[in-house]
């Protein structure tokens, strides 16, 4: 694995497809493929996770009662039936 492990989505997006695009090359001897599987496998189940917690996030921000969360999500109710163009 690297010595600097990395901490965002992003970084561990990019770290995933840094050890696709080497395992793709071809030139890979069996050690170091098997180690870059597995830290991508370690990677690919940390975003999966962080994935999950986001969407709960959303569905929790989704759920709530009107009136309860931030009110400029919410249009007025004289203008629901207005196009916004």
């Amino acid at each position: 694995m690297t010595d600097k492990l990395p901490k965002t989505f992003e970084q561990k997006l990019a770290r995933i497809e840094a050890i696709v695009k080497e395992l793709e090359g071809g030139t890979v001897e069996l050690q170091r493929a098997t180690e870059l599987f597995k830290e991508g496998k370690v990677l690919a189940r940390d975003c999966e996770a962080l994935l999950k917690s986001a969407q709960e996030q959303i569905d929790e921000a989704m759920a709530e009662p009107p009136g309860t969360g931030d009110d400029r999500a919410t249009p007025a109710p004289e203008l629901d039936h207005e196009l916004p163009f």
